[in-house]
């Protein structure tokens, strides 16, 4: 789930259904935050809807002298002390206030819980869709990368998930696995004649151990690179190679 306090499109990679449902039974709650953070304050008018988000997104902005908040559909159901948790942290956020520990702490077990996970992860699935390029590239077909370094580090036994390339020649975000979509994505900036083929394998070889290695929750902490994460990495015989190249870029 993303806080924030405005504005600005979700990621590209995934769309928002347009469904859209007014609701005013959380206007008391975040009426009621409103007033502990600014209590000489005029109220303004507050409007809540429940939106048919890919994730547990959530928005406020202030427009016209309106607090307008979006809340993903996915808290619906959400217990009171978490939409109270919500309403401090966003509004703390639009007015620049210092966020309470203990709603912090109650939005993140909440966020972080294994039944809310697993929810969010089905939620993505069923109504994000995943633009792909497709495996083959003008010089490496990834699909030929990934079943050489299948038979050489894991036995040939990791089942294949979608590969593609990306649609622009991202220099941010070299590679990721996007568990909800099963979809490995490297970028398209590696596919030219001057990425050495180790770059390549490194970097779909990294993203193949987040299969072997899901990530965890310790506590409230996501557990991306565990140590058996890390110990598999440095298998790979031209790391240093690779991640000097990478550096270069």
């Amino acid at each position: 789930m993303v806080l924030r306090p405005d504005h600005g499109p979700l990621s590209t990679a995934f769309r928002v259904l347009p469904s859209i449902l007014v609701t005013a039974d959380f206007a008391p709650i975040f009426q009621q935050e409103y007033r502990a953070l600014r209590p000489r304050a005029p109220m303004p008018p507050i409007v809540i809807r429940f939106r048919r988000f890919t994730s547990l997104n959530t928005t406020i902005r202030l427009r016209e002298g309106q607090i307008r908040v979006s809340l993903s559909d996915l808290l619906e159901g959400a217990p009171e002390s978490v939409i109270r948790a919500i309403a401090h942290i966003l509004l703390a956020k639009l007015y620049r206030k210092p966020i309470d520990p203990a709603h912090n702490l109650r939005f993140k077990r909440f966020a972080s819980s294994a039944a809310v996970t697993r929810q969010t992860e089905l939620i993505r699935h069923a109504r994000g869709t995943k633009r792909y390029s497709g495996p083959e590239g003008r010089f490496y077909n990834l699909e030929e990368v990934f079943d050489t370094l299948n038979v050489q580090f894991f036995g040939g036994l990791l089942g294949r998930p979608d590969l593609t390339w990306s649609e622009t020649n991202a220099r941010r975000s070299l590679g990721h696995y996007d568990a909800a979509h099963n979809t490995i994505v490297v970028s398209r900036v590696f596919d030219r004649p001057s990425s050495p083929r180790y770059a390549v394998e490194y970097l779909l070889y990294h993203e193949m151990l987040h299969l072997k290695h899901p990530v965890r929750m310790r506590g409230l902490r996501r557990c991306v690179h565990s140590a058996a994460f890390k110990a598999d990495e440095q298998r790979f015989p031209q790391l240093k190679e690779a991640l000097a190249f990478i550096k270069r870029l």
